[in-house]
This record gives C-alpha cells, structure tokens and sequence, in this order.
C-alpha cells in the first residue's frame, strides 16, 4: 500500500476539523433551544400561579361581601316587627272637610 500523499491528509484533516466545529455549534444551539423551552415553561407556570391566586383573591372578597349581606339581614328585624319600626308618623289627614 502506499502512503497517502500530504494534500490528501491535509484536505482529510481540515474536513474533520470542520465537521467537528459544526458539531460543536449544533450542540450549542440545540442547548439554547432547551435553555429557551425551559424559560418559557416556567413564565407560564408563574403565570399560571399569579392567576390562580387573583382568582383566589377575587373569590375569597365575593364570600366576605355575602357573608356580610347575610349578617346584615340576619341582623335587621323582618316582618310585623319590621313593619312598625319603618313606620314613620304622618300628618293626620281628613277624609271629609266640614261645612
């Protein structure tokens, strides 16, 4: 056999170099690509978290104004006593004038 000429070793060489630097660029940006997922999965899940807590917030403000609406009725007297506490005193009206 014989040796292979220096050109060809050279040519051999430098393509080797050349495919390992792309490869190396490939896993750079396959990386990035992750790194980029990742970052998007997490602003979501916060995001996702923030409404779930104003959710939260929002329903916990409804039950405390209900539950107030529903003191205040219970507090309030209904019925005949309700009646004659809203009872106001009027003028005394005259059904017939006299002549």
């Amino acid at each position: 056999m014989s040796k292979p000429s220096g050109l060809t070793t050279l040519a051999i060489e430098s393509k080797r170099e050349e495919i390992a630097a792309a490869k190396a660029e490939l896993a750079k940006l396959i990386r990035m690509r992750k790194d980029a997922r990742i970052q998007i999965a997490a602003e979501r899940a916060a995001a996702k978290e923030l409404k779930a807590i104003d959710r939260a917030e929002k329903k916990a403000m409804r039950i405390a104004k209900l539950e107030a609406k529903l003191i205040a009725l219970k507090s309030k007297p209904v019925g005949a006593k309700a009646i004659k506490m809203n009872k106001k005193p009027s003028k005394v009206t005259v059904l017939k004038m006299a002549a």
